[in-house]
């Protein structure tokens, strides 16, 4: 069978690509189509060993680098892709991927991280960030963007959502039901470790939306550690404000990073994520989570359990939960490592597998 798998583009390994890897390994034979390819950031992963055929987009000036700049040229270079001779089409849709035109009959699947954040829900947030200028050319550009993504739904034979959080939105925008099957969570590559220091860990992107600004303003009120690490538009800003109870880190290598999750007391989510791989890895350790009970986090963190929420996203709710976790959790390792069994890789691949092959039987 021909398969063919179109992700929005590949220029870092993030939880996206990590489905992606997964569909590789479950699909060795696909060939897969992107806008840009950064082949320097996937020197050791199973995506370089498949066929990666580029857009147009990839041709464009410092396309690896300024990919976002051509995002109003996407849906016309998804619609020139030449898809003639497929069996099965698979979109993994975050960015504009899904747009593509299939041949008559063939099924198309698409795993949906997320409906586009920054033309939907978070427009009006991504749009107050930008000047003046770009303001304005942005208006038109996300209007006709948001009307091609709802018209290219209908394309789509069957929705994946990654989480009850995303199975909502694309019911919102796309009149579409969906099945959730959560992201594949690498757990062997952890393990649970009886050590533990005193500090909390915030790990992940440094960008508006997950809040890193909230975790370190909170732990500067309440004097207790805590360790960032990630990198992004925050970090020179994070860095800054940080008391001396507060380490940023940056970005770190793998190895060094999975050391402070084996030793952290528990992991801080401040944020709003579509889903969030993140708080699973944490808990493959056997460390729990501490996030604001919204999003992908009421999908994997079970209250009380394998963790805590707070209920409002602000300095007193984060530290007044911190308090009563130190009072009242009660730690088990080995309930919260089972808990992250159940997001494996391996049940993440039967599952997408079945629900797959309905649609080729019918």
């Amino acid at each position: 069978m021909k398969i063919a798998i179109i992700h929005y583009w590949l220029v870092n390994q993030r939880g996206g690509e990590k489905v992606l890897e997964a569909l590789c390994e479950l699909y060795p034979q696909a060939d897969i189509f992107t806008h840009v390819y950064d082949a320097n950031k996937f020197l050791d992963s199973i995506i370089s060993k498949h066929n990666i055929k580029t857009t147009f987009i990839s041709k464009l000036p410092w396309a690896i680098k300024k990919y976002q700049q051509y995002l109003p040229f996407m849906p016309l270079a998804l619609e020139e892709l030449d898809l003639t001779g497929y069996d099965l089409v698979i979109s993994s849709e975050s960015g504009p991927a899904k747009g593509i035109i299939t041949p008559p009959g063939v099924p198309h699947i698409c795993y949906c991280h997320s409906p586009m954040r920054y033309a939907w829900d978070m427009y009006h947030q991504y749009k107050n960030t930008q000047n003046k200028l770009k303001r304005l050319i942005m208006s038109p550009i996300m209007h006709y963007l948001r009307r091609w993504d709802q018209a290219t739904s209908v394309q789509v034979t069957g929705f994946i959502a990654n989480s009850s959080f995303v199975a909502q939105r694309i019911k919102s925008y796309y009149g579409r039901e969906s099945d959730i099957i959560y992201p594949p969570v690498n757990t062997a590559q952890f393990s649970v470790s009886p050590d533990c220091d005193e500090y909390y860990l915030l790990l992940g992107q440094l960008v508006d939306y997950k809040r890193a600004d909230l975790a370190v303003k909170a732990f500067n009120e309440s004097g207790k550690k805590l360790v960032v690490i990630g990198d992004g538009n925050q970090l020179g800003w994070l860095k800054k404000i940080a008391r001396e109870n507060v380490q940023i880190l940056g970005s770190l290598p793998f190895d060094e990073m999975r050391k402070y999750l084996l030793k952290c007391r528990a992991l801080i989510f401040p944020g709003v994520e579509d889903f969030g791989i993140v708080p699973l890895e944490a808990m493959a350790c056997g460390k729990p989570v501490i996030a604001y009970a919204k999003g992908g986090a009421l999908d994997t963190v079970l209250d009380g359990i394998t963790g805590c929420f707070f209920y409002e996203q602000n300095i007193t709710s984060i530290n007044s939960t911190i308090e009563q976790f130190e009072n009242d959790f009660y730690l088990d390792q080995d309930k919260i490592r089972k808990h992250a069994e159940n997001f494996s890789k391996e049940k993440f691949k039967e599952k997408v597998e079945v629900f797959i092959r309905s649609f080729l039987v019918n």
